[in-house]
């Protein structure tokens, strides 16, 4: 029997099987052995070993589409990244370091600003501004007048989606909204394992109906970019793709070059100074850790 991971916590895993519910399981050795943890969002094969109360054991994960370390989840079609515009401020160079992640893993990212109505039209345009020139999708949101949220929905529509951000921008309202059961399904299983209430700490998946699936993920306040040389971090801004080919020297890091079509372009304002700004930060930050 098929079915998905929409929880995995103190060992159990809580697997969706289509039209008949889900299943408490447990991994089988074999796992460790070969060095594999079954990750929310992954597509299992199970062994039910009790009918009645739903129990039963993943004998098999079945290939992954994709996966990812933070937040740890498979499969994904799109992330939904949700800052504030305002209370708390958006904190750029965080969101900056989650699009490069997602750039990485050749995953779509739509951008989600929340809490709209607290925020003045001068905000909304140069984030809508900074991230729109770049090439992603970006959203304003409100859960206390509803604006954007009916368009939200559409997004998500069909796709499974990674909701990730910050602490305190409202992605678990903007949750709430999309799937007001997600509160509910999270206390029957915080109940059969004994612990407390929701507090979004682990990874989470809920199926909306319609082969929609939502992803709630703990909320987090600094993100590293690792695994990657300085020289490579150009690659994963797209609104660089356009100039490059066009500086005077091949393998231009568009930092301290003369001639370089990306500073001409951040001059003309094609490319925004605040991303730029955050290239330098990141560029540096990798290569000081190179040398140690």
């Amino acid at each position: 029997m098929q079915g998905k991971i929409l929880k995995g916590i103190a060992g159990f895993y809580y697997v969706y099987v289509d039209k008949l519910g889900l299943y408490e399981c447990k991994a089988k050795g074999i796992f460790r052995n070969q060095n594999l943890k079954p990750l929310v969002g992954d597509n299992v094969e199970i062994n039910i070993l009790e009918e009645e109360g739903k129990v039963g054991n993943i004998i098999n994960i079945l290939e992954r589409k994709n996966d990812l370390i933070r937040p740890a989840v498979a499969n994904v079609d799109q992330a939904l990244i949700i800052f504030a515009v305002s209370d708390p401020a958006p904190n750029l160079n965080l969101l900056d370091r989650f699009l490069i992640l997602m750039e990485k893993q050749k995953i779509e990212t739509v951008i989600c600003f929340n809490k709209k109505d607290i925020a003045s039209e001068d905000k909304i345009y140069l984030l809508k501004d900074t991230y729109g020139k770049c090439g992603y999708q970006v959203i304003f949101t409100s859960t206390y007048t509803m604006d954007g949220i009916e368009p939200l929905k559409e997004i998500l529509k069909s796709k499974t989606t990674v909701f990730a951000g910050p602490s305190g921008v409202g992605k678990s309202s903007i949750m709430n909204e999309i799937y007001p059961k997600a509160n509910m399904e999270t206390g029957k299983i915080s109940e059969k394992i004994k612990r407390g209430k929701h507090t979004t700490r682990h990874s989470e998946l809920f199926f909306t109906g319609d082969n929609t699936f939502i992803m709630d993920t703990p909320g987090f306040s600094s993100l590293y970019i690792t695994d990657m040389d300085q020289n490579e971090l150009k690659d994963y801004f797209p609104e660089f793709h356009e100039f490059e080919g066009h500086c005077r020297f091949n393998g231009c890091i568009h930092l301290n070059e003369p001639d370089c079509a990306v500073k001409k372009a951040l001059e003309d304002g094609h490319i925004s100074r605040i991303r730029y700004d955050n290239y330098k930060e990141l560029f540096d930050e990798l290569k000081s850790k190179k040398k140690y």
